[in-house]
């Protein structure tokens, strides 16, 4: 990585917290690909409860809770964005059954064998991907659903720039075979996969950070970390247009055992 380009990790979380307050979505995504996920799990009542861990603001979590029955709840780090999501809940007549939660993924709130369906859109790698299915998974009844997107990589080699971008952002990124075989090992049926299209990239998230990206400047005029965090998210976003062949999300969804 060059000298002018920091790590994310180098960012101040509050940097990063505000910047991704002002976007509906805190990851590459769709409602379509939301509800393409959520086909595949055919368990659900209005009984059932629901968890979205690294919730965000909720851009996912409310497409989810407009095509699903049962309880939703979203559980974020942030206070700030817990507040955007229990406000949009309130906005679309969903706070009877969707409420945000400021909890940590690796310290849930909930009883064991509690949740028919944990959803995680773009945000397991904070805990990291094995670690996260294994440690979530008492939360679920037998026979529920664990249905995540994670950065995989689409080939075996790929060039050296994109790796090692990947590989100081998150180490666990794999390919889509060993990925599923993980799922697999943690207690799970795989009971499928697919790679998010472009749009979910381009349409969806880096195109509507222009606006946001501008105004984030504006506001921080001279600051040099905000600078230095939009200098990184333009760097990650010449990367994809330069390699999306070699790497992108992907959806997996399982079923415990």
């Amino acid at each position: 990585m060059s000298d002018e380009i920091k790590s994310i990790h180098e960012f101040d979380l509050n940097i990063i917290c505000e910047y991704y307050s002002g976007l509906e979505r805190q990851g590459p995504g769709s409602p379509e690909i939301t509800t393409k996920a959520l086909s595949f799990i055919d368990n659900l009542t209005e009984e059932s409860n629901i968890v979205d861990i690294g919730c965000g603001t909720g851009g996912q979590t409310m497409v989810l809770a407009q095509n699903a029955s049962g309880n939703v709840r979203g559980i974020d780090l942030f206070p700030t964005f817990i507040d955007l999501f229990n406000s949009n809940a309130s906005k679309l007549n969903l706070q009877d059954r969707v409420k945000g939660i400021v909890a940590s993924m690796d310290d849930l709130p909930f009883q064991q064998e509690e949740m028919d369906l944990i959803w995680s859109e773009g945000a397991i790698y904070n805990i990291g991907f094995e670690r996260g299915l294994r440690e979530w998974r008492k939360f679920l009844k037998k026979g529920g659903y664990v249905a995540v997107s994670e950065a995989s990589w689409f080939t075996d080699e790929r060039p050296a720039e994109i790796e090692e971008f990947w590989e100081d952002a998150y180490p666990g990124i794999d390919t889509i075979p060993n990925k599923v075989k993980q799922m697999q090992e943690a207690g799970y049926v795989p009971v499928a996969s697919f790679i998010l299209p472009d749009e979910c990239w381009i349409k969806h998230f880096y195109e509507l950070q222009d606006v946001v990206q501008e105004e984030f400047l504006k506001k921080h005029a001279g600051n040099k970390a905000a600078e230095g965090f939009i200098a990184n998210q333009r760097h990650e976003m010449q990367l994809y247009y330069k390699y999306k062949e070699f790497y992108g999300y992907v959806f997996y969804i399982g079923k415990k055992i």
